[in-house]
């Protein structure tokens, strides 16, 4: 089997966002797939694993693993059950985790879901935009010229659609992100910032172009979650 492990988003205990039935499978667990194994041990520390670390087993897939690399979790995955543990929020979304659930369908190994966190969708529960018809981007392109074109073609579809469009940013270049969407857009159009999400800050507001530009928060260096929509 491949347990989905849903990791904290925040510095929040696991036992606030994850089930207790969660919890227990992630307890019985002794082999692990992670984008850094530094993350993954500190959150199975919190978890309260009742054998040491150590006599756990680690490995690695993220943006630099290559196909043969991807290839040889096959035989862990044929001998044992795998807990896919995510950098932060669900696995498999906006993360490399969908590579190893896709090589286990091909070869017939259940993948199992667990409950948790996922900073996409708590950001859209709480955005009071459209729930029932969104796209999630990722990121947007870095050169400036392109974001813009970028959030102009979000804010057609929003608006054509009634779509929400959801996106993320690398948090340092947050504030520089809000300032394009607020150059950019339309004064009616409505923006919902979700930054911090299930921290002891968290902040989630939505607001149309015109309130935002009063008044912005600064966001440097928090993670968050941008939505357009109507």
């Amino acid at each position: 089997m491949v347990y989905l492990v849903p990791n904290v988003i925040a510095d929040t205990p696991p036992g606030e966002v994850i089930p207790e039935g969660g919890l227990q499978v992630i307890r019985t667990l002794r082999h692990f797939v992670a984008e850094d194994i530094r993350t993954v041990r500190r959150f199975l520390a919190r978890v309260g694993m009742p054998v040491p670390l150590d006599e756990l087993q680690f490995y690695v897939l993220n943006e630099h693993t290559t196909e043969a690399e991807l290839a040889g979790l096959a035989r862990p995955m044929q001998l044992y059950d795998i807990g896919m543990v995510s950098e932060a929020g669900a696995p498999g979304v906006a993360d490399p985790g969908s590579d190893l659930v896709r090589m286990a369908h091909a070869q017939g190994i259940p993948v199992r879901p667990l409950t948790g966190p996922s900073s996409l969708l708590l950001a859209l529960m709480a955005s009071g935009m459209n729930g029932q018809h969104f796209a999630f981007h990722g990121y947007l392109p870095v050169k400036r010229a392109e974001r813009m074109e970028a959030i102009r073609r979000l804010e057609h579809r929003a608006l054509s659609e009634g779509s929400t469009q959801i996106f993320i940013e690398a948090p340092y270049r947050n504030d520089a992100l809000l300032e394009d969407i607020l150059s950019v857009c339309r004064p009616a159009t409505r923006v919902c910032v979700a930054a911090g999400i299930s921290s002891s800050s968290e902040y989630i507001r939505t607001l149309p172009v015109a309130e935002w530009k009063r008044a912005k928060p600064i966001l440097h260096k928090i993670p968050v979650v941008f939505l357009l929509g109507v």
